[in-house]
């Protein structure tokens, strides 16, 4: 079963590369047969696509939700380690564009002498259920999401380790990079929106 599911997603992998070149009509090619311009860019786009095996595509797209395409599928909390990319060496993980640009945030604050920490990332959904059921729910004065709708199952936030300085430098300089603060009452908490 595992072979099917890494074959159907390859497929997917594959269509999402071809979507970026124009439909090309496909005729039966004879010796006497050119190609044209446009079935060698095909040709080329599938040969890219096809010889990327070694690491997974990532796409920078979002669904209507705003949810990640390239995980939807998986669904909130659900996500498999190996669809996420490492946070630097942190041990946390989140969805790969969100890792790219907290990797150049974390970066930029370090050359202005601001240390920002990680307390959590990913969150699977046992452990949003976990979070909820000891910290209860934000709808009700709690600091958790209702399960399977939190941004962490999504690999999209991250609550972070700051003191004042590196607050006050988020603040002012996580928009460049992607991530709000976007929770009243938890400054500690920032979502990738890009």
């Amino acid at each position: 079963m595992d072979a099917i599911t890494g074959i159907a997603q390859r497929m997917a992998e594959i269509r999402g590369s071809l979507q970026a070149v124009a439909p090309v009509p496909v005729t039966p090619r004879t010796a006497a047969t050119t190609v044209s311009p446009t079935a060698a860019t095909f040709a080329a786009a599938l040969e890219t696509a096809v010889s990327q095996t070694q690491a997974p595509a990532t796409s920078t797209a979002r669904n209507a939700s705003g949810v990640p395409a390239d995980l939807a599928r998986y669904g909130n909390g659900r996500i498999p380690p190996d669809a996420l990319a490492p946070v630097g060496s942190t041990g946390h993980r989140l969805w790969a564009p969100a890792a790219q640009a907290f990797g150049d945030l974390t970066a930029a604050a370090a050359r202005d002498g601001v240390r920002i920490g990680i307390t959590d990332s990913y969150r699977s959904y046992d452990a949003q259920v976990d979070v909820a059921a000891r910290k209860g729910l934000y709808s009700q004065g709690g600091l958790a999401a209702a399960p399977g709708t939190s941004p962490h199952g999504w690999g999209l936030a991250l609550d972070l380790d700051l003191d004042a300085r590196a607050q006050a430098w988020m603040r002012a300089n996580a928009g460049t990079y992607g991530f709000e603060e976007d929770t009243p009452r938890e400054p500690w908490h920032w979502v990738y929106s890009r």
